[in-house]
């Protein structure tokens, strides 16, 4: 049944995409100062720390220091004929233990359906912070923290069918918790909510209005071969029903399965990749949509997503 929960209303080219690259890459190659001052976190699709396309309440970690090392990230997602490729370039630091900040530039591969294809176009920038409330408690209450994500340059749909540049927003609430009680086997468990006039994180453009949407994950974590630990996890996230642009169209809940290896390192702290070894790597299966209008199939139901995450 269409959840109609209606709150009060309140791209980039290629050469701006290598241009990003260039400079994560430059960030990765100079010489780190400050040794083991900052801890590896795993970012997710829009440079949070994450799991895949959800925010997790913890934080990136800043050590002994007042301001993190950066942690940088890319992600792939295979959108399919229609939608295309999707790219993402993120940098993220973390300030008192507490905060996190970072910017994630979107690159666009095309697709390759007549009469659809074309609703999808360039990329888009997307910032976004958070801030740690209540810490968690081994033996007591999650972690909680809320945040905000802005994204700008979107033309995808909407912005298309308009010929302009348009803009939506996230603001969330977010609780997570990792239980240690099965020795070496960590749970992590989350939670949030958010109000949002994006479609699909931007993919699709603007939904209509603000909605309010609700998010959550759960993972396990176990020792891999070698010194590696592996996490298993799946996530869900409930989308906007409707597009800006695009009457008729009903967008499902977004569910991904993902894996998280990280390749020589101790069982996580907290869960899905904070205060692990520096590389982390994610391999997840995405639905995303179908069927969203008679004739209007975006064929985006079992996409294969991959993510690699490095923090100084």
């Amino acid at each position: 049944m269409r959840n109609r929960s209606h709150l009060d209303q309140v791209a980039p080219c290629a050469g701006k995409f290598w241009t990003i690259l260039a400079v994560v890459l430059a960030v990765v190659l100079l010489p780190s100062v400050g040794g083991d001052t900052a801890f590896a976190q795993s970012l997710n699709w829009e440079g949070q720390t994450g799991v895949f396309v959800t925010p997790l309440a913890y934080s990136v970690s800043t050590g002994d220091a007042r301001l993190s090392l950066p942690v940088v990230s890319y992600h792939y997602l295979n959108g399919g004929p229609v939608l295309g490729g999707f790219h993402q370039v993120s940098i993220t630091m973390g300030a008192f233990n507490r905060v996190e900040f970072g910017y994630t530039g979107s690159f666009h591969r095309d697709g390759s359906t007549a009469g659809l294809s074309g609703l999808w176009s360039g990329g888009f920038n997307t910032f976004h912070g958070k801030v740690n409330l209540f810490r968690e408690r081994r033996a007591g209450l999650p972690a909680l923290s809320v945040g905000f994500v802005a994204r700008t340059q979107v033309r995808n749909v909407g912005g298309v069918l308009q010929g302009q540049d348009t803009h939506n927003q996230d603001f969330y609430v977010v609780a997570t918790k990792t239980i240690t009680r099965i020795p070496k086997l960590p749970l992590v468990f989350n939670a949030g909510f958010k109000a949002t006039n994006a479609s699909l994180l931007g993919l699709a453009g603007n939904a209509p209005g603000y909605y309010g949407r609700g998010f959550g994950a759960a993972g396990f974590a176990f020792k891999g071969p070698g010194r590696s630990t592996i996490l298993l996890g799946s996530e869900v996230l409930q989308e906007p029903r409707s597009i800006q642009g695009l009457p008729g169209a009903v967008v499902p809940t977004t569910i991904t399965y993902a894996v998280r290896i990280v390749p020589s390192g101790a069982l996580p702290i907290h869960g899905w990749g904070v205060e692990t070894p520096k590389l982390t790597l994610d391999f997840g299966l995405a639905q995303a949509a179908g069927n969203i209008a008679p004739g209007v199939d975006l064929q985006a139901r079992h996409q294969f997503a991959f993510g690699i995450s490095y923090g100084f």
